[in-house]
């Protein structure tokens, strides 16, 4: 059975959780592993209001050092704390989160029940991350203000279904059974020759997400994310407030389309809204005629990969 890839929506807004958004935030699902990315102000808040099961998140990436994407951490590692926690975690971000996480927890006299493994991301480039056996998460550079990266998260293949039928008419060596659910063909030391293509069903393409968050408009980007089925990209304004986009170096919905058809995605999810936009529909109107499949990303929902 293919494993659940999906991706939870927890925070969509920008610097002020205004009109009832939060900070950026998001649960990851893939198969028995789950991720949360980026964990602004009130994610646990977020995390209990949609009824989320993440005690059992392993790991923690954090994409830059500005609050809105970092400031609810420290509160879920210590209701981690509190909920007497035992298996380890592992954190990924930027130079400096470490020594914010330490100095909080020896400031509050807290000996966190759990571990802490935490690796410092660098935005020199794709760099691998994770490498589980269902899964590799890459970090990416983006462009912003200070040190920021984007997140890739590719699923791995999984082991082949054999044809049932083939078994029932013949009785396959456990080599040869070992083999072609990995997807190699198997001869046999009497030369018996057993491909996969006859004895397996065709295997379902693997699934990949990205994960931008705050950025400049940067056609290079596309090296990093080009052909994902699904981008998350942020737009925190509209064309019209194009020279701001530029200025903070965040970018505009259309800027978002234009980085998707570019790099040939098969689906766009717009998020981290300015607060001096009460009604998104408008980013959507920009966006659509660029870059057809694209959604506004909205707090609770779920998307299925």
């Amino acid at each position: 059975m293919r494993p659940e890839f999906e991706v939870t929506i927890l925070g969509n807004t920008s610097s002020i959780p205004v009109h009832g958004r939060n900070h950026t935030s998001q649960l990851v699902k893939l198969g028995s592993e789950l991720m949360l990315i980026d964990c602004g102000e009130g994610t646990q808040m977020q995390l209990r209001r949609f009824r989320l099961k993440y005690s059992k998140i392993n790991y923690i990436f954090i994409s830059h050092l500005h609050g809105d994407h970092y400031l609810g951490l420290i509160g879920l590692l210590s209701s981690f704390h509190l909920a007497r926690r035992s298996n380890p975690l592992t954190i990924f971000g930027p130079k400096g989160l470490d020594e914010i996480i330490s100095t909080h927890f020896r400031w509050s006299n807290t000996q966190l029940t759990y571990s802490i493994d935490f690796h410092i991301t660098s935005d020199d480039g794709l760099n691998l991350l994770v490498n589980t056996p269902q899964l590799m998460v890459y970090s990416f550079p983006l462009r912003h203000r200070l040190p920021t990266t984007g997140f890739l998260i590719k699923e791995k293949a999984g082991l082949r279904n054999l044809i049932k039928s083939k078994l029932e008419t013949e009785k396959l060596p456990v080599e040869a059974i070992q083999s072609l659910r990995k997807g190699m063909d198997y001869i046999g030391v009497d030369g018996s020759f057993y491909p996969v293509r006859e004895y397996c069903y065709p295997q379902e393409p693997t699934r990949t997400y990205a994960y931008c968050s705050d950025t400049i408009y940067w056609p290079e980007l596309k090296e990093y994310i080009a052909e994902v089925d699904l981008l998350y990209h942020e737009s925190t304004f509209l064309d019209a407030e194009k020279e701001r986009a530029e200025i903070t170096m965040h970018s505009t919905a259309g800027q978002a389309a234009t980085i998707a058809a570019a790099s040939s995605v098969k689906k766009l999810i717009l998020g981290h809204f300015s607060s001096r936009y009460k009604d998104l529909n408008p980013m959507l109107e920009e966006a659509k005629p660029i870059f057809e499949n694209v959604e506004l990303s909205v707090e609770g929902e779920t998307y299925q990969l």
